[in-house]
């Protein structure tokens, strides 16, 4: 992939407009490799007063988008899994790092570690997406 492609895969991941609602922010991309961070809200939390699962899966996915799609091939989400390890509460702000674990030519897993600035962890989350032939379309945003 040239830089140009490469620039358009990275605008659409940071235009994402879901990640944007949600305050998500890519702080680092690289093929295979994402870094993510969103600070929890008031209005993301359940009425336990913690995180809602969903914001922090909300992070994860964005995280595991954003890795899988880093390459400028369209990669979908065939099938993901999160184990919630700890509780946050409002004004914490997580980390969501993705790294591929296993490269095949269709197929790829992906683990996403959501942590919180002092590295406890919060939730582990595993993704495997299906490549689609061809290129991201630009006019496009991407999904996991």
């Amino acid at each position: 992939m040239d830089q140009e492609e490469r620039e358009g895969v990275l605008a659409q991941i940071r235009g994402d407009p879901f990640g944007k609602f949600m305050g998500i922010t890519p702080l680092k991309i690289e093929e295979g490799y994402s870094l993510m961070a969103m600070t929890v809200g008031e209005d993301m939390l359940n009425f336990h007063g913690i995180a809602h699962g969903g914001a922090i899966f909300t992070l994860a996915d964005a995280a595991f988008a954003a890795a899988s799609n880093s390459y400028g091939i369209k990669a979908v989400a065939l099938n993901v899994n999160i184990t919630y390890l700890s509780a946050v509460e409002a004004g914490a702000r997580l980390l969501a790092e993705a790294r591929e674990e296993s490269q095949g030519d269709r197929i790829r897993l992906y683990h996403i570690r959501v942590t919180t600035e002092d590295d406890r962890l919060v939730a582990s989350f595993h993704g495997l997406v299906y490549r689609v032939l061809g290129k991201a379309s630009p006019d496009r945003p991407t999904n996991s």
